[in-house]
């Protein structure tokens, strides 16, 4: 037997590859898409997290100080800022613009909430927490 006979070829040929490579693009075709939508649809969560931990937290403020003094009082945009206050650790960032700054402003029913550069909005003369984003998934922009 010669040695050329024992060998054998063990590369793929071009159809094997481009073949290869077309199965990847189509794969990947349909993954993007959803994974984009699943970006948008954690940020609304997020966002949906945040908002319902930080009215629970305004609204036991409100309870606490209902039984403890007789009035009930909202927190101070400064408690609500200082961690282990209001809430136990500081407030993330909003995740449509980065920003957890927390700014004062006036809540109108009559109106809807306007978006601004800050994170989040806080009204200390009602409670009323809200975000500064017009997503119509998270809900602020329909108030």
């Amino acid at each position: 037997m010669s040695v050329a006979s024992l060998r054998k070829s063990s590369a793929f040929t071009l159809i094997e590859l481009v073949v290869v490579i077309v199965v990847l693009a189509i794969l990947s075709g349909v993954a993007i898409p959803k994974y984009l939508d699943y970006s948008s649809k954690a940020k609304e969560s997020a966002c949906k997290g945040t908002l319902g931990a930080v009215r629970s937290a305004i609204a036991n403020w409100y309870a606490n100080q209902l039984v403890a003094t007789g009035t009930g009082a909202y927190p101070t945009l400064t408690q609500l800022q200082t961690s282990g206050t209001v809430m136990q650790d500081t407030i993330p960032a909003n995740p449509f613009n980065g920003s957890g700054t927390i700014s004062a402003a006036t809540y109108s029913a009559s109106s809807p909430p306007v978006s601004g550069n800050a994170g989040w909005n806080y009204d200390a003369t009602n409670g009323k927490f809200w975000s500064n984003s017009n997503t119509s998934g998270v809900g602020e922009n329909t108030w």
